[in-house]
């Protein structure tokens, strides 16, 4: 760490160097920091381009790791990379392979020089496809993961997805080096993450009238005296308490009537004290 502190942790020891900026890298590098790896977090120029739009989250997902801030275009500033990874055992990247190329890390240079280095690299679709642009919309609309209309999505599913399987490829590829005594490299792509997320709804389950996607009324959300509720009473002891409590039959007309009087908030009350899985929208 940069003040001098030893980091204790499941990955106590543990030094990444993360040229992975924007979503996805930053959120895993925050994850192997929170389990006591020592994360440098290496910044173009500029800095983050995240950081103009959303300040408190970059600060958030940096808290505890070293910032520098390289030219990687120029000598210099590659050989300061070349000494970060001297001492690294794992690398974190988010570019394309050709850019990646163009700055002298390629996976034989890179496994020449630093033979024991794990890494772990973030592309849009591995593979053949890895030099394809994208973001979270365009990966979340490839694997059939948004809405119709033109609404949004709130969550930033293929970013997030994808750290994870960051650090899970971080960790397995640490296991490989104690192991065999030899590094790799891993790609890990955004849209397989964002495909994988969509196999619930592929199998019908989240569907428009499936059974996770409003087909069952113990499984929906509905309106109340004030706000909305998110009922899940899936299970048969669940969902017999819940229409013997509300003394009505399990459709969704008769609980759409029954949650209308009371607001959300005395709802999510109320499923606490009769354990039943009810909460209020937020």
């Amino acid at each position: 760490m940069s003040d001098g502190s030893v980091r204790t942790g499941r990955l106590a020891g543990i030094r990444v160097v993360s040229l992975a900026g924007t979503l996805p890298g930053p959120v895993a590098a925050r994850r192997l920091t929170r389990e006591g790896a020592d994360v440098v977090r290496v910044e173009g120029p500029g800095g983050d381009i995240l950081r103009a739009v959303a300040p408190a989250l970059v600060d958030d997902l940096t808290r505890d790791q070293e910032t520098l801030q390289l030219n990687l275009k120029d000598a210099a500033g590659q050989d300061r990379l070349a000494e970060l990874l001297d001492g690294a055992h794992v690398l974190l990247t988010s570019s394309r392979p050709a850019a990646l190329a163009r700055l002298g890390l390629t996976r034989e240079s890179v496994a020449q020089r630093w033979p024991r280095l794990a890494w772990v690299a973030i592309v849009g679709a591995t593979g053949d496809r890895a030099e394809e642009a994208g973001h979270d919309l365009t990966y979340q609309a490839e694997a059939g993961l948004l809405a119709s209309g033109t609404e949004l999505p709130r969550v930033l599913l293929a970013d997030l997805s994808c750290a994870e399987r960051v650090v899970t490829e971080v960790v397995l590829s640490l296991r490989e080096v104690e192991l065999h005594g030899t590094g790799g490299y891993a790609e890990v792509g955004l849209i397989e993450s964002a495909r994988d997320l969509g196999e619930p709804l592929r199998h019908g389950l989240t569907a428009p009238g499936g059974v996770l996607g409003g087909g069952s009324p113990s499984y929906n959300i509905y309106p109340a005296r004030s706000g909305r509720v998110a009922l899940a009473a899936l299970e048969p002891h669940f969902w017999t308490r819940t229409q013997e409590l509300l003394d009505v039959e399990g459709t969704h007309e008769a609980l759409a009537e029954a949650f209308l009087e009371r607001d959300a908030q005395e709802w999510e009350a109320w499923g606490a004290e009769h354990d039943v899985p009810i909460v209020a929208v937020r």
